[in-house]
């Protein structure tokens, strides 16, 4: 077990003194404001709201023009997509409720650019703090069930069973299993790439233990693109960013040894297999008449009618629930009609509000960001802009308050800190 004093130590790099009133204040707030990510959002608006009037007190001219290029542009993009295709929606209210759940895709980036704080100098222990805070939240949900189970005298077995995993499991902080493993991720893969580096024993120990129960909390979420998109970042974006010659080849066979015994342990517990298995099956599945819920490839195809009769600039902004609405009553999709949902694909959303350019230019968005990765040769930023590309696929994630505010952050946080030139097209 980890020493009183390594956690000591660790909790002091936390918490940095050496820097002005002005610059420990704006540390203090992305801390909360990371640490606030996994919970109600209104403890992120309150942050960053206080962060914000924070920083326009200590604004300087040259940040204020320095600010407005065509990177910070990049970050805002989809904001300002939104914006524009609220001129000609018939959803107007929706619409400015768009606009509101997008602010921080405005503001953050803003905020990155006029702070005096170095954020590069503070990365790591930001980072950590994620980490830490992420992995404290997954005990508290595995405390959360098993005092369920003992309240309702269940077998400790039932941990596995469906009414502790995925949306039941997150349920008690109240967020998506898709968006909270996003979070995990970025704190599993950040623990991970210093667990690579020279560590004390001490720290790997704890490290170690912190990697163990974010990686036991995704599988307990059971979020099947986090889950894919993990695979990939573990086998092959770290040893291809970090690792060379032996140590490379070391990692990827027993990376590759974990993936096997848990693609066992998938196979052989049947919630596993059947929210990773068979649910992906369902998902891409036409409905028959034999079922009474809709899958993933019904809402798709209910789109797809809707977009090729407006394919270049779309319906507008806040007119998709409205206009699949009515399609899925007409194909007698009652369980999409009934709970209202969207159509759980961000590229097809962007076809739906804002067309083939609003898509185009979300595209040229994350074309952008990955470049950016590369170019940094950065880990987290790569593992960023994965999930971001693998969950657009399977989740409308900017429609949701959680979703724009990790992708307002965390695009922002990668993008800001280094002082290099954004990459060319």
């Amino acid at each position: 077990m980890p020493s009183k004093a390594t956690i000591t130590t660790t909790m002091k790099k936390l918490l940095p003194i050496k820097d002005s009133l002005a610059n420990k204040i704006s540390y203090y707030h992305l801390l909360l404001l990371l640490a606030s990510l996994p919970f109600d959002r209104f403890y992120s608006h309150i942050i960053l709201i206080s962060f914000a009037v924070h920083t326009l007190i200590q604004l300087d001219k040259q940040r204020f023009k320095s600010a407005f290029n065509w990177r910070t542009l990049w970050l805002q993009s989809v904001f300002f997509i939104t914006v524009i295709s609220t001129i000609y929606t018939a959803w107007k209210p929706e619409a400015y409720s768009e606009w509101g759940k997008q602010i921080p895709i405005l503001l953050i980036p803003l905020l990155f650019c006029f702070t005096q704080l170095d954020i590069k100098k503070y990365k790591a222990p930001l980072l950590l703090g994620f980490a830490l805070i992420c992995t404290a939240t997954v005990v508290y949900l595995y405390f959360d069930a098993f005092r369920t189970i003992r309240f309702y005298k269940l077998p400790y077995s039932s941990i596995f069973s469906a009414a502790f995993t995925n949306h039941n499991f997150s349920e008690p902080i109240d967020m998506h299993a898709t968006f909270f493993s996003m979070q995990l991720v970025i704190a599993l893969v950040y623990l991970i790439s210093i667990l690579i580096q020279n560590q004390s024993v001490y720290y790997r120990i704890l490290y170690c233990i912190c990697c163990c129960i974010l990686l036991a909390g995704l599988l307990q979420l059971c979020s099947k693109t986090i889950f894919f998109c993990l695979l990939i970042i573990i086998n092959i974006a770290i040893p291809f960013f970090q690792l060379k010659g032996y140590k490379r080849w070391k990692f990827v066979l027993t990376t590759a040894s974990i993936t096997a015994v848990l693609m066992i342990g998938i196979f052989r517990l049947n919630t596993f297999k059947e929210r990773y298995i068979t649910d992906l099956r369902t998902d891409l599945t036409q409905k028959s008449t034999a079922t009474t819920t809709d899958s993933r490839l019904d809402r798709w195809r209910a789109a797809e009618g809707l977009i090729v009769k407006s394919p270049i600039i779309g319906y507008g902004a806040g007119s998709e629930i409205g206009l699949l609405h009515q399609v899925y009553f007409s194909k007698k999709y009652y369980s999409s009609f009934l709970n209202k949902l969207n159509v759980h694909n961000q590229y097809l959303s962007f076809l739906l509000k804002s067309g083939l350019i609003g898509l185009l230019i979300y595209i040229a968005t994350l074309t952008f960001g990955f470049r950016a990765a590369l170019a940094q040769k950065d880990l987290l930023f790569f593992t960023f802009m994965l999930l971001i590309a693998m969950v657009s696929f399977a989740e409308n994630y900017l429609d949701v308050d959680k979703g724009v505010c990790f992708y307002a952050f965390f695009f922002s946080f990668f993008v800001i800190y280094p002082p290099v030139k954004a990459p060319a097209f």
